[in-house]
């Protein structure tokens, strides 16, 4: 018997008899089973060799061959109880696909994951995503990642909903994982929208709906855009696949945006990621006495997150460059905000109560009398000061300014 039938236990694996289109995908079916979402050795394995011929190599398993050795030993022996053809069509029966890269729709911008440093040992791009709902995985391409805190407050959720409804009415999808809290917000908000669409990542199979809780608002997002996963059909979450997922969300978006989150958090970690796939990393503000907004200050505190309070803010860091500038914000416009500066002394030296001469207004603004009383007649034609018996006075609305 060769080492492949030993490996396979004398049986023939779906993926080798499959026809040779199907076999890529079969292949990174099987592979998601032996390894967790973000195996870093995965990511380098995969750096060199498509799905297929990865899966071939472990069933050829070489103990001394370096680059298979760590990564064959404890996977090998169960190759021959994998059935991808059968999560295929586990997945279909939900209504779910599953899209690899190469395919149509595949979010290309996946690939920033490549190579990089692992975050809490997860790193790569997914082998593949499973997908329930219609909305195609190439409009993720405008979208924005809205995470946070569970135990959000009432101002954080109300926040987040406003932000995602805006940011939908501007084009961008909003990504986020479907938790209770800040995650549900942001879905909700983007629903809230007639043209607005969402996207929830879980860290559980395509057939399940994590957490329970928000079963059906994630039905929700199923039927009208979508919700996607990395992990294969029946699996439960775990605190591994969670991190795993986190980088999904991240590497998915245009920019990252952390509303409420405390030290020790999976916002946290998304938000390392995006730092470390190099997209905006941004953050609303919120209240420093609240533990929720204790990693969101650090963030802005540490200059690791941009401070922001409006969808404007988002879109001018995640729009093209000069698409979306925010101005500078100003209070109202006065109409003693035109006068000069010398025109600006005299009028703060007319009193409000009691009148007063020219020539004491002049005294008191340190100014020739005369430029004094052209001035104060210029002044009473705008309607800032107004000539009585003693002398002259700011008008009302001029003092209420």
């Amino acid at each position: 018997m060769s080492e492949r039938q030993r490996a396979t236990g004398g049986m023939s694996s779906p993926v080798l008899t499959a026809a040779p289109q199907d076999r890529e995908r079969l292949a990174r079916v099987a592979l998601g089973r032996l390894f967790e979402p973000g195996d870093r050795r995965l990511d380098a394995l995969l750096a060199g060799m498509t799905g297929y011929e990865l899966f071939e190599q472990l069933l050829d398993w070489n103990p001394d061959d370096p680059l298979l050795a760590e990564a064959s030993k404890d996977v090998a022996a169960r190759l021959a109880c994998l059935r991808p053809d059968q999560d295929l069509e586990i997945a279909e029966r939900h209504g779910c696909r599953y899209v690899i890269p190469g395919d149509d729709e595949w979010p290309e911008q996946l690939s920033r994951l490549q190579g990089k440093e692992p975050v809490q040992e997860r790193t790569g791009v997914p082998l593949g995503l499973w997908v329930r709902g219609p909305l195609r995985l190439d409009a993720l391409a405008s979208s924005v990642a809205i995470v946070g805190s569970r135990d959000a407050t009432s101002y954080g959720s109300e926040v987040t909903a406003q932000l995602a409804h805006q940011l939908t009415t501007k084009g961008h999808v909003i990504v986020s994982g479907g938790a209770f809290g800040i995650d549900a917000a942001a879905h909700r908000g983007a629903l809230a929208s007639a043209v607005g669409h969402t996207v929830a990542v879980l860290a559980c199979g395509i057939d399940k709906l994590y957490p329970a809780g928000n079963a059906r608002l994630l039905r929700a997002v199923a039927e009208r855009d979508a919700v996607i996963t990395e992990v294969a059909p029946g699996l439960p979450v775990t605190r591994m696949r969670f991190l795993g997922r986190n980088r999904v969300i991240a590497a998915l978006a245009r920019g990252t945006v952390v509303v409420e989150a405390a030290a020790r958090s999976g916002a946290i970690n998304t938000a390392s990621w995006a730092t470390n796939i190099n997209s905006p990393l941004m953050a609303v503000p919120g209240n420093v006495t609240e533990e929720v907004s204790i990693g969101v200050h650090e963030l802005i505190r540490s200059g690791k997150a941009v401070l922001v309070t409006s969808a404007d803010d988002v879109l001018e860091l995640v729009g093209r460059p000069g698409e979306h500038l925010v101005s500078v914000p100003r209070g109202p416009e006065r109409r003693r905000d035109r006068l000069t500066a010398t025109h600006r002394q005299i009028l703060d030296a007319v009193p409000v109560a009691r009148p007063a001469t020219a020539v004491s207004i002049a005294r008191a603004a340190g100014i020739h009398p005369g430029t004094v009383g052209s001035a104060l007649e210029t002044f009473e034609k705008r309607g800032l000061v107004e000539r009585l018996d003693g002398g002259w006075l700011l008008t009302p609305e001029a003092a209420r300014s």
